[in-house]
């Protein structure tokens, strides 16, 4: 199985660093890949592609089998999820399974090519609001009709995250080496 967390990584924080670890416990995986954004997505104060790929590969120089993926961040015809997971499905000819947090399960439904997503990958659910994800699922039918598809993991309770580093600029909340790239670089 090859895990896919996508996310904007801005910066990589070790909360993203600590989900590899979560995951690694409960999910035999033989790659782990950390799928950022590109900056052309809408976020505001995104820093550029570049910088962030290189935390990230800071970040994972010491993780095993963990990898960064450009994907995202050098096709300029994003087209979703969707598609970015059926290019890594053809490239690495194996199982995926994409990260994402609980939170995310309430509009799952209005990500691009939901349908085929829910049908075709797996997903792993990181639990961090101590939620019934269960009930949830069974709630919702879209959901309910895929839920063999999801890995649902015990709770995840590290609530870092990078819009919290930017604003207080603590560098306890990121991997010392991206602390010392974020100063070398004069980021955020």
């Amino acid at each position: 199985m090859v895990v896919v967390f996508g996310g904007a990584f801005n910066p990589p924080t070790i909360a993203h660093k600590e989900i590899y670890f979560h995951i690694k416990k409960y999910v035999d995986f033989d790659k782990f890949i950390y799928l950022p954004v590109s900056n052309l997505y809408t976020k505001s104060s995104l820093i550029a592609n570049v910088h962030r790929i290189n935390m990230l590969e800071l970040m994972v120089s010491e993780m095993d089998n963990a990898y960064v993926s450009d994907l995202e961040t050098v096709d300029s015809d994003f087209m979703g999820t969707y598609h970015s997971l059926l290019r890594l499905q053809e490239k690495y000819d194996d199982e995926i399974a994409f990260v994402i947090g609980a939170d995310n399960l309430f509009n799952i439904h209005d990500w691009k090519n939901s349908l085929s997503l829910l049908a075709e990958f797996k997903f792993i659910v990181i639990n961090r609001d101590r939620l019934d994800i269960d009930a949830f699922l069974e709630k919702n039918k879209i959901l309910a009709k895929n839920k063999d598809h999801f890995i649902i993991l015990p709770g995840f309770d590290m609530n870092i995250s990078s819009t919290i580093f930017r604003e207080t600029f603590e560098p306890s909340y990121v991997p010392e080496q991206v602390f010392d790239y974020i100063m070398t670089h004069g980021l955020y």
